[in-house]
């Protein structure tokens, strides 16, 4: 949403969205599309701390780390509204959703080598061939596709889940998600007459609270589903009783 105002990093050079462009600051595009990135970092950080210090597998130290980096590129973006940028908020969700289908995916499958090898090249290969190909509308239908073959997975994880506390994470995972796109959807659909509004509601700064939010629900969720197969004796308990985490009791022998 260009308005003319003197920009440090430039001319807009990617896609712009529905806040207006250096209103608050000369060093910050889209203010509000910026800081809302923040709770998804904290979020992030309180389940990398929860999963070292209950000694998680590494790869949910690995996906905790991947939203903050995530998060921490989509402020560069709406921070500067510059391409280069953008891939550099685009390639990591691609990668992140790789990282969530072996998480999935990986405790059934037979040859646990491949998996790992073929998720590494693949997103290798995309992190090139956007960056030489500069993918528009197929890069969000690249990241859909990929989101919609975890959902049967994560659907499995969670009729065989009997713990009530553990099923509300995943039906917060599914709120967080449909009103998230609602708001993503708002912002870019009816641009043009929020922008005539006295007050811009920043439907894509929720988009990015309430995806961080998402994404610690979903998180939990599958560490509690994890170690429920590890057999570490897995509950989810609450932080002043409304903060949710895991809390696991892994035998002796482990």
């Amino acid at each position: 949403m260009e308005d003319g105002l003197s920009s440090f990093w430039g001319p807009v050079t990617s896609t712009d969205w529905c806040e207006k462009n250096y209103a608050h600051s000369s060093y910050i595009a889209e203010f509000f599309n910026t800081i809302s990135n923040v709770p998804g970092i904290l979020l992030a950080l309180i389940g990398l701390v929860n999963a070292l210090r209950q000694r998680f597998e590494k790869r949910f130290s690995v996906l905790h780390i991947s939203n903050m980096i995530l998060a921490i590129g989509s402020m560069i973006y709406h921070a500067t509204l510059q391409h280069m940028q953008q891939q550099g908020d685009e390639t990591p969700m691609v990668w992140e959703m790789l990282l969530y289908f072996y998480i999935l995916y990986s405790p059934d499958w037979h040859y646990r080598s491949t998996m790992p090898t073929f998720l590494f090249f693949y997103g290798v290969l995309y992190a090139v061939a956007h960056a030489i190909f500069r993918f528009g509308f197929g890069f969000k239908v690249h990241y859909v596709i990929l989101c919609l073959i975890c959902i049967p997975r994560m659907y499995k994880y969670y009729i065989y889940t009997k713990d009530v506390s553990a099923k509300r994470l995943a039906k917060l995972y599914v709120a967080t998600l449909f009103l998230a796109s609602l708001c993503w959807l708002s912002d870019r659909v009816f641009c043009k007459a929020i922008s005539n509004w006295y007050f811009n509601p920043q439907g894509h700064a929720l988009w990015h609270i309430l995806m961080g939010f998402n994404s610690y629900f979903a998180n939990t969720f599958l560490m509690f589903c994890r170690a429920q197969q590890r057999e570490w004796n897995p509950k989810v308990v609450h932080f002043l009783g409304v903060f949710p985490y895991v809390k696991i009791q892994k035998p002796k022998s482990q």
